[in-house]
């Protein structure tokens, strides 16, 4: 756990989620992080309460926030809420943009009995807007590194998105086309190729500006 912890003050932790284990789960028996940073604190004979301010899917790698407390939590999340706390992510895509950047925008709705997400029309019941902006960062005649930003933060929405747009990620075996999945054999990606990488934020005690990044090289070096 003190390897995935990034940062650590008395109100807040930002922790490096390796991909493949749960930000929060009910399941019995199952690893989670929220678990083990709850772990982490009682060993460190503190208060064992960590509050969730945001989430990663399971399989993808990144940054995360966590509160020590209650009014710390309130205070990220309003902060996520109202976009003072800025994520950006890289992805890699099967196919090559056409353009240097872009914003998509699209309607999604989740169906909760197989928690997948898809893109509806606007008048679609319980449809939610979803957007984003993306940056072509590299490519090759069959893939692309794109960064994104997120102006929503809606269930599964990168790869949804992306997926919709003919651009699905490589390693992504829920929303992936036969070629994404083609394309993750030849270049080894057997996991979600979607990294949180970058993290800016106020401190919600001192309010000083805060970043932190993570190291995305392992998906350059693929080109």
């Amino acid at each position: 756990m003190d390897k995935m912890i990034v940062y650590e003050d008395s109100v807040l932790l930002v922790v490096h989620k390796p991909a493949g284990i749960a930000t929060e789960t009910a399941r019995v028996g199952q690893a989670d992080l929220v678990s083990e940073l709850k772990n982490y604190r009682k060993r460190k004979g503190e208060d064992t309460y960590i509050g969730v301010v945001h989430r990663l899917d399971q399989p993808v790698e990144g940054l995360l926030v966590f509160a020590k407390d209650g009014k710390t939590s309130h205070k990220l999340c309003s902060e996520l809420q109202g976009g003072g706390l800025a994520k950006k992510y890289v992805a890699l895509v099967a196919g090559v943009m056409q353009a240097q950047e872009g914003v998509q925008t699209d309607y999604l709705w989740r169906d909760g009995r197989t928690n997948l997400s898809k893109v509806v029309s606007k008048g679609y019941q319980d449809a939610k807007e979803a957007s984003l902006h993306w940056r072509l960062l590299q490519h090759n005649d069959a893939i692309s590194l794109l960064e994104i930003e997120l102006y929503t933060g809606r269930h599964h929405q990168i790869r949804v998105q992306l997926a919709h747009a003919g651009f699905p990620l490589l390693g992504d075996f829920k929303y992936g086309s036969a070629l994404s999945k083609e394309l993750s054999k030849k270049y080894a990606v057997n996991s979600t190729a979607l990294m949180a990488y970058e993290i800016c934020m106020t401190h919600p005690v001192t309010g000083n500006q805060m970043e932190f990044s993570l190291d995305y090289n392992k998906f350059t070096k693929i080109f």
